[in-house]
């Protein structure tokens, strides 16, 4: 009909790649970026030194400071240096990833991370890829961890797969925090917020959970606190599968609670970057 203009819809070979869904080129994407992070970090390998001394004073001050706490009644024995490690694991994988976040304000700041949004790289990728860094760092700090435990005395009756769920259940954790950094990152933009809510989150997230001491001899109302504290559960599953009985039911249960919870980070991270992608 005269008058009248008709819009045609582009053939699929026309439209932008980044408009089709490819799984295989999602997860190039997404380790391109990883290798991106993995180049810096390898740029800076005193920055793992200067992580595992934190951890490493707490081995060794706790762990001579409380080794007779596992007389008290009620503890259940055995060596404080066992219980101690998966608490340092853990603690580290939560103070290393908090600060996640000031990795992506510092992109922000610099407009690299803004060049990355004219280029047809998925935007999970631009996230995923700091998220999955942190996770595999955590997890080699993790294994150093364990390492430094068994050369001052610890035992791990779980053994291997004992080992391997700890590791595991630390790197989710990992994800979690730096997940929700990524996230406070850029909803606050500013450094002096990360830092000030980082520094209030720490402490009350390890010590309201089995990091340093048996729920046994907590107080009631840490007790019901620490059932929902994530940090805990990571603790609860890698102490199960460490033990010399594992009790798989609570690897399972604590475990599957934090993957969730890790999942739900990771698409808030993707939510909350859509939202700055478009204020931007």
């Amino acid at each position: 009909m005269s008058g009248t203009t008709v819009t045609q819809r582009p053939p699929a070979a026309a439209r932008p790649a980044t408009a089709r869904f490819r799984p295989a080129e999602g997860l190039a994407q997404t380790w391109f970026m990883t290798r991106r992070q993995f180049t810096a970090f390898a740029r800076q390998p005193a920055y793992l030194v200067i992580t595992l001394i934190q951890p490493v004073i707490w081995l060794c001050l706790f762990g001579a400071l409380f080794h007779k706490v596992v007389e008290l009644p009620g503890f259940g024995g055995g060596s404080y240096l066992d219980y101690l490690v998966p608490g340092v694991i853990v603690m580290s994988a939560v103070s290393a990833n908090m600060w996640a976040g000031m990795g992506t304000l510092e992109e922000i700041e610099r407009g690299t991370l803004n060049r990355f949004l004219i280029t047809p790289v998925r935007r999970s990728a631009l996230m995923n890829a700091n998220v999955i860094a942190q996770s595999v760092t955590t997890a080699l700090q993790s294994l150093i961890i364990i390492a430094l435990g068994w050369a001052g005395g610890a035992h791990y009756p779980g053994g291997l797969p004992g080992i391997l769920v700890l590791v595991l259940a630390s790197s989710a954790l990992g994800t979690i925090f730096g997940a929700f950094s990524n996230a406070l990152g850029m909803l606050v933009r500013e450094r002096e917020s990360i830092i000030g809510i980082n520094t209030f989150l720490l402490l009350p997230l390890t010590f309201l959970s089995s990091a340093f001491m048996a729920p046994a001899l907590m107080p009631h109302w840490m007790q019901v606190v620490a059932r929902f504290n994530p940090v805990n559960w990571a603790l609860e599953a890698g102490r199960a599968a460490m033990a010399a009985r594992p009790d798989w039911w609570s690897v399972f249960s604590h475990g599957s609670w934090t993957l969730l919870l890790a999942a739900f980070a990771v698409w808030l991270s993707l939510r909350t970057f859509r939202s700055y992608q478009k204020s931007v």
